[in-house]
């Protein structure tokens, strides 16, 4: 029988946990399909870990992973691909902004020979102005800065194909940015639109530090852009100094005269280009320690997964 493996990552999600349950269980009861729920506690701090283990040791069809510490979210749904059993996997997160009643509907678009089905957010609600205006910004110089194609206003919220996970459990670097392999990966790919509604509880968990780590894990791991662009401002800031340097002797006034914002708008370049650069050298030496991804405290209905 055809089986389906639901993701959620988990962090301090105590407040939502149950509600996050039901729903998908309820969902996935009205599916022909067997299932597996698998939730990946990253490092809570509250009773998430308490509340997950009394729901996963009542229920067969519900497995837990347990992370050693916080090793993120990117790096937790990374765990549940490790674990799962499912010819289809979804992957969504526990706030119950996206609805897992739209799973009906991405199962739909995968019997119709889709391997990709992500949800696309029509409309966003109960965010700032200031969220909504940042995110459209990310989303949309992701995609002018990456050499890949990665989808506009979607998020890792989708339906994928058993073949897609093992070409993304092949990929092991550290700095993770899943929707992005996903795209890396290739295969056919197709949206489905959703109104992304408020949390049902509980606080947003990408702070603007994390969601600026996201943005250059996106950029660093799938373009080398940002190295080109230092290059050409460098370039400009040279060929500008050195228009300067001819306008001054023109008119016989002495060099040192130079205005220091020039050397100060020089200087900053130079540390820019350093700091790019030093972004893809520290990247390397992150793959370089062979670490692993995350480490596993124990699990419920499941063993670690041979690697």
């Amino acid at each position: 029988m055809t089986k389906i493996s639901v993701v959620v990552p988990l962090y301090n999600e105590e407040k939502v946990i149950n509600e996050c349950y039901t729903r998908i269980k309820n969902v996935l009861s009205g599916i022909s399909m067997s299932h597996e729920i698998i939730f990946v506690n990253d490092g809570s701090r509250d009773k998430t870990e308490a509340l997950a283990r009394s729901l996963a040791e009542n229920d067969g069809d519900l497995k837990l992973i347990n992370f050693s510490r916080n090793f993120g979210h990117q790096t937790a749904i990374t765990a549940g691909l490790d674990f799962c059993e499912g010819d289809v996997v979804v992957i969504m997160d526990a706030d119950m902004q996206d609805p897992p009643e739209l799973i009906p509907q991405m199962i739909e678009k995968w019997r119709e020979g889709y391997e990709v089905v992500y949800g696309k957010r029509a409309q966003r609600r109960g965010e700032s102005a200031f969220k909504l205006i940042t995110a459209k910004i990310f989303y949309r110089f992701l995609k002018l800065m990456t050499s890949i194609d990665i989808p506009l206003d979607t998020g890792d919220f989708r339906l994928i194909d058993k073949k897609v996970v093992k070409e993304i459990n092949k990929m092991r670097e550290n700095n993770r940015y899943v929707r992005g392999l996903m795209s890396f990966a290739g295969f056919k790919h197709v949206s489905v639109e959703y109104i992304r509604q408020e949390r049902f509880a509980g606080e947003a968990k990408y702070s603007l530090s994390k969601m600026l780590k996201l943005a250059s894990d996106g950029i660093i791991s799938f373009s080398n852009r940002p190295l080109k662009l230092s290059y050409i401002l460098g370039s400009i800031t040279c060929l500008g100094a050195v228009i300067y340097f001819f306008v001054n002797l023109y008119r016989w006034e002495a060099m040192e005269k130079l205005p220091y914002t020039i050397l100060l708008l020089l200087q900053g370049f130079i540390l820019i280009c350093i700091g790019i650069l030093g972004e893809y050298v520290g990247r390397i030496y992150d793959e370089c320690k062979g670490r692993p991804i995350y480490i596993i405290k124990d699990t419920v209905g499941l063993s670690k997964p041979e690697k």
